[in-house]
């Protein structure tokens, strides 16, 4: 697939092309694009429907067109805006951008989009802003999302068929996200897994616990470091994505992450490494570091990295500063 040519058509994305080979010859087109691209039913009709949506040669067809080898085939879905969205000036850190993505490094602090009482100050307001000062029609797709205070990589797609073929990766757990993280304690083991189910607990219906009826929950860790028996620095892949996962599950086994104010551990928010390290950081020290997902149009792997932001790389330097002072 091929997707690098320019969009002269402001009302449409640029177009997605590829070159039917031998095993699309005499097939519907409809079943070509499930097969090569895994379109949905949905993303067919709104195709269907526009009028450039869908082309072979260059010449608009319907989707029980026949296939031949060597035919172009081009996909042009129609752009929307979101209109509930205010764009807002602010500073993005762009990871990597193209016609069919936009991956930002999301500071800790802001909320990824718009919530009841939370209009602006989001980062869908950032990135409205700056598409609209590219005179780029786009609407504000986030595949997924991370906690207010969790700072990394965020993956927002530019149009639906990227968005539903990386929800399709993210469903079907093909997509690596591996977090960094810094907690109080040394987990059970240098490396493992932590399989325990999530659910609401019942007093504080936005706190999650661990509970036998809860969602399957799955998180692999690595322990990186240690500070005696005080804290480790700890590499976390998510085998699900449940809310709050990552800060129930470490919590649950007695190794809350440092700075979280919601998911903690007595023993630990009364110690003294607790008391010198409050000043050092201010939220839950969590970074989505990694994302390796596979390109939604080109199929080619990514592989996304964001460096620990200041204040985690503070914290980390405290750790090392208080851990050769014991």
């Amino acid at each position: 697939m091929a997707n690098e040519n320019e969009n002269v058509n402001a009302d449409y994305y640029a177009p997605i092309e590829f070159v039917a080979n031998a095993s699309d010859e005499g097939r519907k087109l409809r079943e070509v694009l499930r097969k090569r691209i895994g379109i949905s039913r949905r993303l067919m009709v709104r195709l269907k429907t526009s009028e450039e949506g869908l082309s072979v040669n260059g010449l608009k067809v319907w989707p029980n067109h026949i296939v031949s080898e060597g035919d172009i085939i081009s996909l042009r879905m129609e752009t929307e805006v979101s209109e509930t969205i205010l764009p807002q000036p602010m500073e993005l850190d762009i990871v990597f951008e193209d016609d069919h993505l936009l991956v930002l490094n999301k500071p800790a602090g802001v909320i990824v989009h718009p919530t009841t009482g939370h209009y602006l100050n989001t980062l869908a307001n950032g990135v409205m802003h700056y598409w609209q000062e590219r005179g780029e029609r786009i609407r504000f797709r986030p595949v997924h999302r991370l906690d207010e205070h969790t700072s990394g990589l965020v993956v927002i797609a530019k149009h639906p068929l990227a968005q539903q073929q990386l929800s399709a990766q993210m469903m079907e757990g093909t997509v690596t996200k591996q977090y960094r993280t810094f907690v109080y304690g040394r987990p059970p083991e240098r490396e493992g897994e932590i399989n325990a189910p999530i659910g609401r607990q019942t007093e504080d219906p936005h706190r999650r616990v661990v509970r036998e009826d809860g969602a399957p929950s799955l998180t692999f860790y690595k322990v990186t470091d240690t500070y005696h028996d005080q804290a480790s620095a700890i590499d976390i892949r998510l085998g699900t994505g449940r809310t709050h996962q990552i800060r129930v599950h470490m919590t649950s086994v007695g190794c809350p992450i440092i700075g979280d104010g919601y998911y903690t551990d007595e023993k630990w928010t009364s110690s003294e490494w607790a008391a010198n390290l409050s000043e050092v950081i201010a939220r839950q020290a969590l970074h989505a570091a990694l994302l390796i997902f596979k390109h939604p149009v080109t199929g080619e792997e990514m592989r996304l990295e964001a460096a620990l932001p200041e204040d985690m790389k503070r914290l980390e330097q405290e750790l090392s500063k208080l851990s050769h002072t014991e």
